[in-house]
């Protein structure tokens, strides 16, 4: 335990000198465990485990572009991400591990203490055993808080689905030299930081579950922004739709689309370019296909390779927000990707790369997207830098932001987005194939908001920071490229 979060600076700095971390970029036929077939392309690993890069070919009804061909990741195998929570005086806290990834941009980020592919926890790699692993396959008498199959991202994988689990425990727990506890309040403070909580963390923690507050003046009370959004994820959970309507409106915009997928050979896939040494888009745009060779110190294999998508450019991923008596709506999208399982998942109101649209007509654009992108400092109540998974994606990141929508907007929401509480939203990510990785992680930083820095009452805005990471700030630029989530 930390009694301040600089002490935690301090323990992960000393984490990341602790081990040898290196990752260096090695051409995909000179990958060690690794073939690319003469005939196909296709990308495997010789114990037939792990993953397979592929090519897959996409006919929808949805969206801008209604067909492509595109790599995709193809991981049929259900990894375990899980947080073990204990309350420590009365204060729950969740054991984190500060964990290298060789995707991160920063190799080492705070990780669930549990995040292991199938592969990885049934020792395929023949490495150390995984951690803590028996509170998540043998919970025993332990709390099950949060249990639930998620979805990754559907652009860049193929049906791909985690268990995302929160066990909490009262046993006396040993902490090993990588783990540390932090409280609720610690969390809340490094989910305000750029490239610290790793994705996989964000999207177990969107699982943590909602407890009513203690006082019950405390909605009345709730003067700023923050507070606003703190009293609608503990109070607000009936208008504007109860959650019966918000599932057939869900279900209406499912049952309206089509969705089509087909495996093909990656030398067939159109628009891209197919090499020994990686894959590129024709125009250098979504992402490449490349190979990196990494040394560890700290995980269960010291050294190995692989391949991994490596994007162009940073994504824009964000929810716009409006004030509704004491609490918050957020408004949400039904968004169809390449590889998710269902026809759409529920997204944020904003989700792609802007970088990809500019050759198209303005009416072709994402919705809101300009909005959000030239929001004032006023409106933003989040503007953070957070990195996607960085075990198959290579310096993945998108620009996260909530942007609030003043009382006299006119803001026009089609058949495609729905508003909603963030209780309602919380609620329905309890289940699968609903909520995706995307809405997932601000669901995240939503939740944890309820415990933001002090704010100045003088003017309703959180004191400064001295990191990019803040709840109120001047976006970082007025138009961001980022990766697209699929070549739409």
């Amino acid at each position: 335990m930390f009694e301040g979060i600089s002490d935690f600076h301090d323990w992960f700095a000393e984490r990341r000198s602790r081990h040898l971390y290196r990752v260096s970029r090695a051409p995909l036929d000179q990958l060690a465990g690794w073939s690319v077939d003469p005939d196909t392309h296709t990308i495997r690993h010789q114990s037939g485990k792990f993953f397979s890069i592929d090519g897959l070919e996409v006919i929808t009804n949805h969206g801008p572009i209604r067909t492509w061909s595109q790599p995709i990741i193809d991981q049929n195998e259900v990894g375990i991400l899980g947080i073990l929570v204990k309350k420590i005086a009365g204060v729950p806290h969740f054991l984190m591990q500060a964990k290298m990834e060789p995707g991160n941009i920063n190799l080492l980020q705070l990780s669930p203490t549990v995040q292991a592919t199938r592969s990885n926890y049934t020792r395929v790699h023949k490495g150390k055993s995984v951690p803590y692993l028996d509170y998540f396959r043998k919970p025993g008498r332990c709390r099950i808080l949060s249990d639930v199959l998620q979805s990754e991202q559907g652009s860049w994988f193929l049906h791909k689905r985690n268990r995302n689990m929160i066990i909490e425990t009262a046993d006396d727990v040993p902490v090993l030299d990588d783990f540390c506890w932090l409280a609720f309040d610690q969390i809340a403070d490094l989910l305000l930081l750029d490239n610290v909580v790793n994705m996989d963390s964000r999207t177990v923690l969107a699982g943590y579950p909602f407890s009513e507050p203690e006082r019950p003046g405390w909605l009345a009370a709730a003067k700023t922004d923050t507070q606003a959004i703190s009293a609608s994820t503990a109070l607000d959970r009936t208008q504007p739709r109860n959650i019966v309507e918000l599932l057939s409106w869900f279900t209406e915009v499912k049952s309206g689309y089509q969705l089509s997928r087909t495996r093909i050979s990656l030398r067939d896939v159109k628009g891209w370019i197919c090499s020994l040494d990686s894959v590129t888009h024709e125009m250098n745009r979504y992402f490449s296909v490349v190979g990196v060779d990494v040394e560890a110190g700290s995980r269960e294999v010291g050294t190995w390779s692989q391949p991994m998508l490596a994007p162009t450019e940073r994504g824009v991923v964000a929810f716009l927000v409006k004030r509704v008596g004491g609490g918050y709506r957020v408004l949400v999208q039904a968004h169809t990707q390449a590889g998710t399982l269902d026809v759409v998942e529920m997204a944020p109101t904003v989700q792609c790369a802007p970088g990809n649209y500019d050759a198209l007509d303005a009416d072709r654009r994402p919705p809101f997207l300009d909005y959000v992108l030239s929001a004032p400092r006023e409106q933003v109540l989040l503007d953070v830098v957070h990195s996607e998974e960085g075990g198959r994606f290579y310096h993945a990141e998108n620009r996260y932001l909530i942007i609030t929508v003043p009382d006299d907007s006119d803001i026009e929401a089609g058949p495609d987005f729905s508003w909603m509480t963030v209780s309602q939203l919380a609620d329905i990510a309890q289940y699968g194939n609903y909520v995706n990785i995307e809405a997932r992680s601000l669901l995240a930083c939503l939740r944890f908001l309820r415990h933001a820095p002090a704010v100045d009452d003088s003017t309703s805005q959180p004191t400064g920071r001295s990191r990019r990471g803040r709840l109120t700030g001047r976006p970082q630029e007025t138009t961001v490229p980022g990766p697209d989530w699929d070549p739409r």
